[in-house]
């Protein structure tokens, strides 16, 4: 049985998501569909809390052929939103790359194997294609819409500052948030099998 707080808060949610999108700016058409991806999330129970499912990204990689984050369904994800200008973030990318290459075959109790997703913020195609190869980020799922901080994927995930990752499991839901260097690898040994 559903309380009446419940009621209300759910009432109330229902209200401010029919707002945002009424009120959006029909002179800002991708600003007026960001709001409508970030309504549609919240009202399908997906999020960017522990615990939710991840919002569903699927824009184009580097050969420009899109990948979507749900095609790695199964494994454990480091969402991993970063840029080619950030300097943190290419200095975070070593610790990103030993990560990936100690778990990326293991077996864990809430999925099998570990990759990466990385989403960046760059404007530029070449500069961002350079720091994969001069960072040697050898997965394979590497996407950007070019946009910089006008990213969807960006908006969806309330991404204001990077480097800025989501670790998810098998099932897509989350798992940790912006976890850096040893603590990345502490939350995925807790998860071996």
């Amino acid at each position: 049985m559903i309380g009446w707080k419940n009621l209300m808060f759910m009432a109330l949610t229902a209200s401010v998501s029919i707002l945002i999108v009424a009120f959006a700016p029909s002179n800002n058409e991708p600003q007026a569909k960001k709001d409508l991806v970030l309504v549609e999330a919240s009202a399908n129970g997906i999020g960017i809390n522990i615990g939710d499912t991840a919002p569903e990204i699927n824009i184009a990689g580097a050969d420009g052929k899109n990948i979507a984050l749900s095609a790695l369904r199964g494994q454990v994800v480091l969402i991993d939103f970063w840029a080619s200008w950030c300097r943190p973030c290419r200095m975070e990318n070593p610790n990103v790359v030993n990560s990936y290459n100690t778990f990326k075959d293991k077996e864990f109790k809430i999925g099998k194997g570990f990759t990466v997703y990385g989403v960046s913020l760059d404007q530029s195609k070449e500069k961002w294609l350079q720091a994969i190869t001069d960072d040697k980020l050898v997965w394979t799922s590497h996407v950007s819409e070019l946009a910089g901080w006008k990213s969807t994927p960006g908006s969806v995930y309330q991404v204001n500052g990077i480097p800025m990752n989501f670790l998810i499991d098998g099932n897509g839901v989350i798992i940790g948030k912006n976890l850096r260097g040893v603590d990345l690898d502490k939350a995925l040994e807790d998860f071996l099998k």
